[in-house]
């Protein structure tokens, strides 16, 4: 704990369960901070079966596949039959992504510096030729910007959604109470979907005066565009889009 840090004693929400969240609870520990983790997003693989099958039984014959999260790696190995072995190259966003990868024993060839979809499209490009077959695993939220970008520049570009995002009914009550009975300092916002799922029960319920005075912090500028379509202001935003730097930047914020 440090004791000097702005961060000392100030409430800051998370967006995930203990588990998920364990390391991003930990640095706001470590700073003093008392962090508030409820989990808003919840996931569940999509019942598609026919559509999963068939991309499966082709799964040789894409050149790419392209993973945007650990949720992805974990739901796609997890309906990948044993005996089916991954032959195309893999580009991954983030870190975490690619580990969770590299713990399955896929090698990764590509992992972009920018961890947004737009950052990504523009370093990969240049590794993948017209006519070439990618495939993207996705949940049912995720944006199309890759799939479709890649086909602007003749990339056979196909996305299989694989898993669901939903709110989790516990979670709503658990915030519910939270924002009724104590005060939040910092708030941290890790997806647009994380925004929308609090601020529905922020709007359901009449709390935006429960928040008016909190430090709000975005992963990204999508998760910063969708916070801000909400009439939130947004103070914190990194500049690589991690929870490592998120933290560093609320204390940068706080120290000013």
């Amino acid at each position: 704990m440090n004791s000097d840090s702005p961060l000392q004693g100030k409430k800051v929400f998370i967006p995930r369960g203990k588990k998920q969240g364990q390391s991003f609870a930990g640095l706001v520990k470590k700073y003093g901070g008392v962090p508030v983790a409820i989990p808003l997003l919840a996931f569940q693989p999509v019942q598609d079966g026919a559509r999963l099958k068939e991309l499966l039984e082709k799964l040789d014959s894409y050149d790419w596949l392209i993973f945007t999260s650990n949720t992805t790696v974990e739901t796609f190995f997890a309906i990948l039959p044993e005996q089916k072995k991954i032959r195309a190259r893999v580009a991954a966003i983030g870190e975490k992504t690619a580990k969770a990868l590299e713990e399955k024993g896929i090698h990764v060839q590509f992992i972009p510096t920018e961890y947004v979809a737009e950052g990504f499209v523009k370093e990969f490009l240049p590794m993948v030729g017209s006519g070439e077959k990618v495939l993207i695993p996705k949940g049912n939220l995720a944006r199309d910007v890759i799939a479709s970008s890649l086909r602007e520049k003749g990339v056979i570009a196909d996305e299989i959604t694989i898993y669901e995002t939903y709110f989790p009914g516990e979670s709503r009550k658990e915030l519910l109470e939270t924002l009724k009975s104590q005060r939040l300092d910092i708030l941290c916002f890790t997806s647009p979907s994380t925004v929308d799922h609090f601020m529905s029960v922020v709007d359901e319920y009449g709390l935006r005066e429960n928040i008016r005075d909190c430090v709000i912090a975005c992963i990204g500028p999508i998760a910063r565009q969708r916070a801000e379509k909400h009439g939130l202001k947004v103070n914190v935003m990194p500049d690589v889009y991690t929870v490592p730097k998120l933290i560093d930047a609320v204390i940068s914020f706080l120290k000013k």
